[in-house]
């Protein structure tokens, strides 16, 4: 595995819809002083040479806080760039085919819904899951729910590192507890936040309760 599961706690996941006026750069600053553990950048609408740019320029954050970073889908840009690796979904390009381009010492990351979907990223050398949506969620369209029963059943059924993601806020975390997972990710509970480091750090602070003795 090439991401320590200590890292996956806080997982951020990038979007642009809350802006304001900042850069998405000291947006994610912001993250991860607050104590994002983890930065995917995602971007559904940006041309490739401003995805590029954008992408070089978070890498180079995360480097100087020593925080994981990958791109989500884009494995050509994850490799130009020499990200640290990539997170794809069950419609992208499979985990196999991936780690054949980006090479054996990269994180690649997979969405899963069920737990046969689970074992076969897994058997295709996923580093870890994302599983979701756990609530309803406004910022994925695509996101199928996730029973926290099946949610549960994929951590037991793998041997890889399981985050939840979607809709997951603050407000209700805790009741994630007890099922296996070693983080979460989120979007809007960081970026759509007034105060982007306080929200950070209080949801950390809570992350960590929830996962702690599973």
């Amino acid at each position: 595995m090439n991401c320590d599961k200590k890292d996956l706690l806080l997982y951020a996941v990038t979007d642009r819809a809350w802006l304001n006026g900042e850069t998405l750069c000291s947006q994610v600053e912001k993250a991860i002083k607050g104590g994002a553990t983890f930065i995917q950048l995602r971007e559904k609408n940006l041309d490739q040479k401003h995805f590029l740019e954008e992408a070089l320029e978070i890498q180079k954050l995360c480097k100087k806080y020593n925080v994981p970073f990958v791109i989500n889908d884009n494995v050509e840009i994850a490799k130009k760039i020499d990200a640290d690796g990539v997170h794809v979904g069950q419609s992208d390009m499979e985990a196999g085919n991936v780690r054949k381009i980006l090479g054996d010492d990269k994180i690649i990351g997979v969405s899963a819904q069920t737990v046969e979907q689970a074992l076969l990223a897994q058997k295709h050398g996923a580093d870890y899951l994302g599983v979701g949506a756990v609530f309803k969620t406004g910022s994925k369209d695509d996101a199928d729910d996730v029973s926290h029963d099946e949610l549960q059943k994929i951590c037991e059924a793998v041997d890889i590192p399981v985050i939840a993601i979607g809709g997951i806020s603050s407000k209700n975390v805790t009741e994630l507890k007890g099922r296996g997972i070693v983080g979460i990710a989120v979007i809007s509970a960081i970026f759509a936040q007034p105060d982007i480091t306080k929200a950070t750090a209080e949801l950390k602070a809570l992350t960590e309760k929830t996962v702690a003795n599973d």
